[in-house]
């Protein structure tokens, strides 16, 4: 059978599906779109999406200054505060300390120093004062017949810091830290009760005074924590400058009659 078509119209024909775009080819033969098949094809079905992650739930931050609080307050005796500060995780600086630095001498003295906190060989050892500004601290207690080594408690000094754990470099202790630290240093105060407070250097002026500046502050009597206070310059300022001794030698006369005038 012929075509119903000649080259000529068959090329005419195809140059005008051209123009109205149809330029592709999909098949042999017409495709009736409209047609129903003869069964629907099953939808696919999608998997569920997993179930989202729940959001972490973050720890309530604890306030340190109040856990120090609540711990220091809790211990009923120098053990038991002793072994509250060294479970208290909230002073960073711990962790890169060697030793941690409770006291050192009779507990039951008439007399507690209060320093900063411990250098690198109070570090190393693991008793407040024992370097060379801690030597000299023994000397000026010796000529007042006190030292930390005495039995009698008449004639004892008790000694510890504001801070029991060394900063690194020796630098100043934080306000944040200072802040945990003090009640614990609080507690330490009421359980050895002494009569007398001595505050060696800005940091424990600053701790329980609430202000520094302890070359004006030296020499005079104030109160902290119900007991008197005689404020001092610290052994390692002394041994910069020894010409403070002389005022150094006057403080410590000062303590001695207070005493006295207690006895």
């Amino acid at each position: 059978m012929e075509s119903a078509f000649n080259w000529h119209q068959a090329r005419a024909l195809l140059e005008w599906y051209v123009e109205l775009g149809a330029v592709d080819a999909v098949g042999d033969t017409p495709l009736n779109r409209y047609e129903l098949a003869e069964a629907m094809p099953k939808p696919v079905k999608r998997a569920a999406a997993p179930a989202a992650e729940p959001a972490p739930v973050e720890a309530p931050r604890i306030d340190q200054a109040t856990e120090a609080r609540r711990l220091a307050d809790r211990a009923e005796s120098l053990e038991a505060l002793a072994d509250a500060m060294r479970a208290f995780d909230g002073l960073e600086l711990k962790r890169g300390a060697r030793n941690f630095v409770f006291s050192d001498g009779h507990p039951a003295a008439r007399v507690m120093i209060v320093g900063e906190a411990p250098g690198a060989d109070e570090d190393r050892i693991g008793r407040p004062f024992v370097g060379r500004a801690g030597q000299l601290l023994d000397r000026m207690l010796a000529a007042i017949g006190l030292s930390r080594e005495s039995p009698d408690t008449e004639a004892a000094a008790y000694i510890t810091n504001v801070l029991p754990w060394r900063p690194p470099g020796n630098r100043t202790p934080t306000a944040e830290e200072m802040a945990m630290m003090v009640p614990f240093l609080e507690r330490h105060i009421a359980l050895a009760d002494p009569d007398v407070l001595i505050l060696m250097g800005n940091t424990p002026c600053a701790a329980l005074l609430g202000r520094t500046g302890i070359l004006r502050m030296r020499g005079t009597w104030t109160q902290a924590l119900s007991k008197p206070v005689m404020p001092m310059t610290h052994p390692a300022y002394l041994l910069r400058n020894p010409a403070a001794k002389r005022e150094a030698w006057a403080d410590l006369l000062e303590v001695q009659a207070k005493l006295r005038e207690m006895t």
